[in-house]
C-alpha cells in the first residue's frame, strides 16, 4: 500500500507553501519519522516527517509553490 504525500496546512491561514528541498533523494529509502523534505510558509520553515517506511518517489520540483493539498511525492 502507497502513501501519498500532499502538501500539508501547518496554519489555519495557510493556502500554499514553498517545498525548499527535498532531504531524501528520489528511490531512496526511507523509514517513519524520517526528515524528508522542507516546507517554507510566509511565517516559518519546517521539517516534515515521513508517516510511513518505504521508498520515496518524488512528483514535484524544489524551490516551488504548491496548494495546500497538493500531491508532491508517494511512498511505496
Amino acid at each position: 500500500m502507497s502513501t501519498i504525500l500532499t502538501i500539508p496546512r501547518l496554519e489555519m491561514s495557510m493556502t500554499e507553501g514553498t517545498l525548499t528541498s527535498w532531504e531524501v533523494a528520489d528511490g531512496a529509502e526511507v523509514k517513519e519519522g524520517d526528515v524528508i523534505y522542507i516546507l517554507e510558509t510566509d511565517k516559518t520553515a519546517r521539517e516534515i516527517e515521513a508517516p510511513a517506511s518505504g521508498k520515496l518517489i518524488q512528483k514535484a520540483t524544489p524551490d516551488q509553490t504548491y496548494e495546500v493539498g497538493t500531491e508532491i511525492g508517494e511512498i511505496v
